[in-house]
């Protein structure tokens, strides 16, 4: 086992700059100074021991001159450096100055002082060396019996190591512990008594759990956590195990330690799948989110919930706790309201749909009460989009949800208006019934609209779905309302001039006495006239837009009352009336016309709107039956369309997820009996604590390790020449927010290299935790050396070497090998994600950074091109599959994905086959990325570079 492969118990910081005093200066301070002086001098050692140094002489002096000293701080710092010191001479046989200092320990572990006796066992914990530690067996087995706790668990821990590792030492062990156990009062002795027997001696274990199982409430949190723990690998052992045990995992979910409540509920689920059990461990989670304060927490225990949720059989048990899990919205956190809204829209059904709505309408009234924060805007938005989704899968739910909703278009954050407006379109254009209801609240929240593109998107609904007489000209009388007085610009021009009297202000300044040349006083007084500025805010909204230059919205109130004027002539018989509202139509349009070509707002009228009028204003004029057809029948086609696509989509993802989840058990697989079934074959169920374990050190078996591509070989960089006197090779292996170098170092010469050493560097946001400790190689040896390297965000890093060494016997100074880069690939931390195309554009605006990316690739086919792209770069493609579809020379598609680190990255690809060159030629254009930082933008355009020429295998 290779240094870095040694368990590490003792981390010291070890500050870089400071020069490493002398043998001497240390020999001296330790021998003739006084304790601070000694103090001091030792942590120099336990340094420069730590670092690689050899010495050997100052053992001797520490024995002689530090080892008799009581002092708590130096007794404190020789346990570290009696851990960390070679005890054998090179050919393995105890130094003979060892048996000195384990006659001090002796002394020690019989100590008055409780500290001292309860960290000379904690350290016993750690030596590896038989011969030390059998003299002081008698010793450590009188401190079971010390009146102090202190002791008496660190010397439960110290038997338990000793047995583990030299079972022959105490083979009475586990016997030995269950007495201790038995008698033993205070929890946290009794906790690491237990654990030894769960490792050392299931049964005894067991024996103990079986007669004090009705008191398990009543221990310590730590000793439960212990007891779940046994349970489940009992019971994951021996399924015949589990009605002796369930009961006491029921009783450990009322515990009062949210961390035992925890693991009991996770336990539970996996030791049985009765509705009641997973309904006790999902109501259990459930009070755990609410109940915690922290938001790392909440988010853990609502990944479990979503857990539960996939397994098809489950899932009936979670629904009926929706209302439960609706609870959880109470917490102000997003991420944690975002999941919750997510898990109840999952899991709502026709039983459950009427509670749910009824909660998010107060949800959302409560948020229009809120004083404004950041994330309210973001959560009212949450809100409105699930209770669309409600409302599109259970059409029933949508009359209550309407009107509340639609009192938030006129809400300032235009965001969460655009939601409600997309909402509205869509369930006017689904449900027939709601149409009169929508349009009635829709002309009664017209005139309260802030923000013009709400504006126009209530016009396209008003002008498509106003069937009836009256709702024309209701729609007519609040367009003239928001217009103000026409014709516009000779009000506005009135207004300049001063015309209107009415706003005349006439007063008189204050009088003021002066002193004439003469000497006589004079009084002077001054008439004002002031006319106030007209206020903007008094405008008429639409008045407003159009002298703010926005006339976009003008073009789409011609096509509104075009609309409305068609069909008025449609409903209405008398000549004079179909005249007399065409006419009126006409005017406004002609007005606005006016306006645009004045010089009065903002921003002159664009020549595209001027189009749009007039031909809505030729329209009007001639009334063909065409032009009637496209204005009310083809528009709302392509609504219906565009909508029927988009729910077609969405039930696509909806059975690819449902596919994912549903096992599929085909007629010849073999049927498992589990009363058959040999222990080594329940590979089905897997051991969550060893899982939990290995996710935690890194080492978690990934499904496609079958695949030999993703295979280990694969990760492997060569870092020096097949001819250098040192090989060496580094399999990266990266773990989210670390990666582990493993890096293997041949001795390929016939000299013993010593103080062999990795010297890592590295570039970018990349962070080398510990520096790798010295070997020695024999002649052709190997060894392996493990670095650990911090990443920090999402960017190239590259990490660069040499490997140093002295051959012995020779008298020349240090060799180096320089190793190459090895460059760390961006992927690893990029996966795939998606938004709607209101955020991508919104993102889009937003990040500063872009980097332009020409196409230079062989391919000649543009799809193909496409898929290599997000294969090569892990992103999702936003653009559906319909746009896709169909051959027509070019194609635009916009890609996403999100970094563990929550860095987000855009790209637009828009590439175009030049069909001038032949069939042959390949794909040309460019792709777009845009991040917040420079890092992302710039790594994500290199791999692309990189990657973009398919290679042929």
């Amino acid at each position: 086992m290779t240094a870095a492969e040694n368990v590490c118990y003792t981390l010291i910081n070890v500050p870089m700059d400071s020069e490493p005093p002398s043998e001497i200066s240390l020999k001296n301070d330790l021998e003739k100074g006084d304790v601070k002086l000694k103090t001091e001098a030792l942590k120099k050692v336990i340094i420069m021991i730590l670092n690689g140094e050899k010495l050997p002489g100052l053992l001797m002096t520490i024995i002689r001159f530090v080892l008799p000293l009581q002092d708590h701080t130096i007794k404190k710092l020789l346990l570290v450096f009696w851990e960390i010191v070679p005890k054998t001479t090179p050919d393995g046989r105890l130094l003979q100055e060892m048996i000195l200092v384990c006659d001090a320990y002796r002394k020690d572990l019989q100590h008055p002082n409780e500290f001292i006796r309860g960290s000379t066992l904690r350290f016993l914990c750690k030596l590896k060396e038989a011969e030390l530690l059998e003299p002081l067996m008698p010793a450590i087995r009188a401190c079971l019996e010390h009146r102090h706790s202190y002791v008496r668990r660190n010397a439960v821990l110290a038997i338990y190591t000793i047995y583990r590792n030299f079972e022959h030492l105490i083979p009475d062990a586990p016997e030995l512990i269950h007495d201790f156990l038995v008698n033993e009062k205070d929890a946290s002795c009794k906790r690491n008594a237990f654990m030894m027997l769960i490792h050392a001696d299931q049964d005894r274990a067991l024996d103990y759990l079986s007669t004090c199982i009705d008191q398990v409430q009543t221990f310590g949190d730590i000793l439960q956590l212990v007891i779940v723990e046994l349970i489940y690998k009992v019971c994951h052992a021996n399924p015949s195990e589990r009605a002796r045990f369930i009961r006491c995992i029921y009783n450990l979910l009322q515990s009062s330690s949210p961390a035992v409540k925890y693991e009991a509920a996770g336990t539970l689920v996996t030791l049985s799948s009765a509705p009641t059990a997973i309904k006790a461990a999902a109501q259990c989670y459930i009070d755990l989110i609410i109940k915690e304060s922290d938001n790392n927490v909440k988010l853990i225990v609502l990944d479990r919930l979503i857990e539960l949720k996939e397994h098809p059989s489950h899932e009936r048990v979670l629904q009926d706790l929706v209302m439960d899990i609706l609870r959880v919205l109470s917490t102000p956190d997003l991420e944690v309201r975002k999941k919750t809204l997510q898990l109840a829209l999952d899991l709502v059904s026709s039983r459950n749909v009427e509670e749910l709505v009824i909660v998010l309408k107060k949800e959302v009234i409560k948020t229009n009460n809120v004083t404004e924060h950041e994330d309210t805007d973001k959560y009212r938005q949450l809100l409105v989009r699930t209770l669309h989704s409600c409302s599109v899968r259970f059409p029933d739910m949508a009359a209550n949800v309407i009107p509340v909703l639609m009192e938030f278009l006129s809400d300032n954050n235009e965001a969460a208006a655009a939601d409600v407006l997309e909402f509205v379109r869509e369930a006017i254009q689904r449900f027939d019934n709601l149409r009169p209801l929508i349009v009635e609240k829709m002309l009664e929240v017209f005139h309260a609209i802030k923000s013009v593109k709400i504006y126009r998107g209530a016009l396209w609904i008003l002008g498509e779905y106003c069937s009836t007489k009256e709702d024309i000209q209701s729609v007519m009388t609040e367009v003239r309302r928001s217009l103000g007085e026409i014709p516009i610009v000779e009000s506005e021009i009135k207004k300049e001039a001063g015309e209107l009297k009415t706003e005349e202000e006439v007063s008189v300044g204050p009088a003021q006495k002066l002193v004439t040349e003469m000497g006589t006083y004079a009084t002077q007084s001054a008439l004002s006239s002031s006319r106030p500025a007209k206020k903007e805010e008094d405008r008429p909204p639409l008045r407003g837009f159009l002298l703010d230059g926005d006339f976009f919205v003008a073009a789409s109130l011609a096509t509104t009352l075009t609309k409305i004027a068609l069909r008025y002539v449609s409903l209405v018989q008398e000549k004079k009336k179909q005249n007399s509202f065409n006419a009126e139509a006409m005017l406004l349009m002609a007005t606005i016309l006016h306006l645009g070509k004045s010089s009065l707002p903002k921003k002159p009228i664009t020549d595209d709107d001027v189009d749009r009028i007039s031909l809505c204003l030729k329209v009007l004029s001639e009334c063909s039956p065409l032009m009637n057809d496209i204005f009310n029948k083809e528009c709302r086609q392509s609504l219906s369309h565009m909508l029927s696509a988009k729910l077609e989509e969405e039930k696509l993802s909806q059975k690819k997820e449902s596919e994912k989840r549903n096992v599929t058990i085909q007629p010849d697989d073999p049927i498992s009996f589990m009363q058959l079934t040999a222990k080594n074959e329940m590979s089905s169920k897997e051991d969550q604590f060893q899982l939990s374990l290995l996710a935690a050190m890194g080492n978690t078996q990934r499904k496609e390790a079958a695949d030999p591509l993703a295979s280990k070989l694969n990760k492997v960089t060569q870092l020096t020449g097949f001819s250098d006197p040192v090989y060496a090779e580094a399999y990266v292996h990266v773990n989210q927010y670390d990666i582990v170098l493993d890096v293997l170092v041949v001795n390929q010469t016939s000299d013993t290299l010593q103080n062999c050493t990795l010297e890592l560097a590295t570039l970018g946001d990349l962070k080398l935790v510990e520096k790798p400790s010295p070997l020695t190689l024999a002649p052709h040896d190997f060894a392996n050396i493990k670095a650990n390297v911090k990443v920090a965000s999402t960017e190239n890093g590259i990490i660069f070497g040499n490997v140093v060494y002295d051959v012995s016997g020779a008298a020349s100074d240090r060799n180096c090998v320089v190793l190459s880069d090895i460059h760390i690939d961006i992927m690893d931390y990029i996966q795939p994600a998606s938004c709607t195309d209101a955020e991508f554009r919104q993102m889009w605006a937003e990040f500063e950074w872009e980097n332009k990316v020409t196409v230079n690739t062989n391919i000649i086919d543009l799809n193909e091109y496409l898929q290599h792209i997000l294969k090569s770069t892990n992103m999702k493609c936003l653009t559906p599959e319909k746009a896709l579809s169909g051959y027509c020379g070019f194609m635009a598609a916009n890609l996403y994905a999100r970094s563990i680190f929550g860095e987000d990255a855009l790209a637009n690809v828009s590439i175009e086959k030049p069909i001038h060159l032949g069939p042959e030629a390949p794909v040309t254009g460019h792709i777009r990325i845009r991040a917040k930082s420079q890092g992302m933008a710039l790594s994500l355009g290199d791999k692309i570079n990189l990657s973009q020429k398919k290679t042929s295998l």
